[in-house]
């Protein structure tokens, strides 16, 4: 997937946010795009931004609802005939704290943030696949999927789901010439995160709010662009890279629980037999997950094998 013109991509939650960001920046790079969004007023206002671009179809999809969403993913080949990039991006906040003994709030966010991952690529991975043109396909995580966040345990757990299943979808998915990348978003100019003055019916006085609610007010002002978020996705697609972080102000926290999480390991050795197999399993997921790995073909054309990326991307010790 390092040239996109011409592909097509699928995104759910495509109608706002970054899903929307992600939409300007694939049609900048001469693509076909497909916004799949439930929510009416956002395709409502997408439809009106994208006037006249005959390179953009709309549908209304839940992504929690398998029918809806397979009705949605035909109606984009009968628009556009393929789907080469899936961007599983839809999501919604909230769901509770941990220990809220409610279910419902808690089960309707993994339905969606989770859930909706595991629908579309179950739904339209098949597609890309059967077309036999490699691909790609776009989890997005968050960094609460990453680092723990007060207060959203339903969300922070959908997340740190999505992450966990993109890493092995991308090992699955390697051999057949369809990349996967995670995206990790933080604070980014979206209708998940509001300042005050976006929502002047709610009356809040922001001089008596905690220092931690303001701080948060004013990372929500300076959050990330939605539309240099997608180019950031369009990038990590053509560098086949796994990761794609837009947030640095995450990074020495990220150093630091991974420096936490190593000093927390036995000093005793393992056994010859457990060490040759995890350093084996080890070696195979690293060259999975290396960015740049590409599907070579041999000349016979059947059989087909990964050639990996340069390994001098992966730190030695």
């Amino acid at each position: 997937m390092q040239d996109l013109t011409g592909k097509v991509a699928f995104i759910t939650g495509g109608a706002n946010g970054i899903g929307f960001g992600m939409a300007r920046a694939f049609l900048a790079e001469g693509m076909k795009v497909v916004i799949a969004d439930r929510n009416e007023d956002y395709l409502a206002k997408a439809r009106a931004a994208l006037l006249g671009n005959n390179a953009v179809h709309f549908v209304r999809a839940d992504v929690a609802d398998r029918a809806n969403l397979k009705a949605a993913a035909d109606e984009a080949l009968a628009a556009f005939g393929k789907i080469h990039v899936l961007c599983n991006n839809a999501g919604i906040n909230g769901g509770g704290t941990a220990d809220d003994p409610r279910f419902e709030a808690f089960d309707r966010v993994m339905s969606v943030n989770f859930g909706g991952v595991l629908n579309g690529t179950k739904l339209i991975v098949p597609i890309i696949k059967a077309q036999g043109e490699g691909g790609h396909v776009v989890c997005t995580s968050s960094m609460a999927g990453v680092v723990p966040l007060p207060g959203l345990a339903a969300y922070s757990a959908s997340k740190y789901a999505v992450r966990g299943y993109a890493e092995s979808l991308r090992m699955q998915l390697a051999p057949h010439g369809i990349g996967v990348s995670c995206l990790c978003p933080g604070a980014t100019r979206t209708g998940m995160l509001h300042p005050p003055e976006d929502e002047p019916e709610k009356d809040f006085h922001e001089a008596e709010a905690s220092e931690f609610q303001q701080a948060l007010w004013q990372a929500a002002r300076e959050g990330i662009d939605p539309l240099e978020t997608g180019r950031m996705v369009a990038d990590a697609i053509k560098a086949n890279r796994f990761w794609a972080f837009t947030n640095r102000e995450f990074l020495d926290e990220v150093i630091r629980l991974n420096r936490e999480m190593e000093a927390a390991f036995p000093d005793q050795l393992p056994p010859p037999g457990r060490l040759k197999f995890e350093t084996m399993r080890a070696e195979v997921s690293r060259d999975l997950l290396m960015a740049g790995n590409r599907r070579k073909t041999d000349q016979g054309g059947e059989d087909s094998m990964l050639e990996f990326g340069d390994t001098g991307a992966v730190g030695e010790k």
